[in-house]
């Protein structure tokens, strides 16, 4: 499978609460309405929650970038299936009303989008975990970009082959259910995506998701200390803090196929 990370920030005239409710009520089932003209598999919204525990995870690592309001998550079955459905005369007019009622809530120039394929490191079998808004998960999203001291291949490759299983050795202790990399590809897709909507804010080398128990993330045992010290010192060995954000989230699904 294929999928498209879309971070969005909101107009600045509106909360965070009013751009999650218009997103929510109104765009999530206009995107839905158009999910076999655009071929999509999957479509779920990231939204951000309002609170601190993000903050402080995030304090261990400096100063970091705002958290964005959200995240579009869309799947396809492949990269061919998700640029024929650019490419056909009504999977275009599908996607200009998409972009029409994205101008009424989101911050297009700054919301960076990109495609990127999946490299799970810890997963339950089934893959059905989702941080829905009356459970007890929590979904965590950590957008990161690389050290300018290195290419996208060999951050990429850094945290696909070092990272990902220093991760998964101290998942259980982490209290972590799920872990998946995500990694951006350059593609021409990408590219026409970003040119109408106007987008001007760089995409990421990729972002990292983990879904954990509330009541775990807040039990501060030692081996939980000792695996957030060794992966916020490993992570300085590739990623640019400053320039990478994380945050807690919760997630509403409106399309699932698989």
């Amino acid at each position: 499978m294929i999928r498209l990370t879309y971070l969005l920030r909101r107009k600045p005239n509106m909360s965070r609460a009013e751009f999650q409710k218009y997103w929510r009520e109104v765009h999530g089932p206009l995107v839905a309405s158009h999910a076999h003209t655009l071929n999509m598999l999957r479509y779920v919204q990231v939204h951000t929650l309002e609170e601190d525990q993000g903050e402080q995870l995030a304090g261990a690592r400096g100063k970091m970038e705002e958290p964005y309001d959200g995240v579009a998550e869309l799947w396809w079955n492949n990269r061919e299936r998700a640029g024929d459905a650019h490419e056909s005369e009504q999977g275009q007019a599908a996607a200009r009303q998409l972009v029409e009622d994205e101008a009424k809530f989101i911050d297009l120039p700054n919301s960076p989008l990109w495609l990127g394929y999946e490299y799970p490191q810890v997963n339950p079998s089934p893959e059905n975990l989702v941080a829905t808004e009356m459970c007890s998960l929590v979904k965590f999203y950590f957008p990161l970009r690389h050290l300018a001291s290195l290419t996208l291949e060999e951050a990429q490759l850094y945290w696909r082959t070092a990272h990902g299983p220093l991760i998964r050795r101290n998942a259980e202790a982490g209290h972590i259910k799920r872990y998946i990399q995500v990694h951006r590809y350059e593609d021409e897709l990408e590219n026409t995506l970003r040119e109408v909507r106007g987008t001007i804010t760089e995409p990421y080398t990729g972002h990292a998701e983990l879904w954990f128990e509330r009541t775990g993330m807040s039990v501060p045992t030692p081996e939980r200390t000792r695996g957030g010290q060794l992966a916020v010192e490993d992570e300085s060995k590739f990623i640019d803090f400053a320039r990478s954000s994380m945050w807690l989230a919760k997630e509403h699904v409106f399309v699932d196929y698989r």
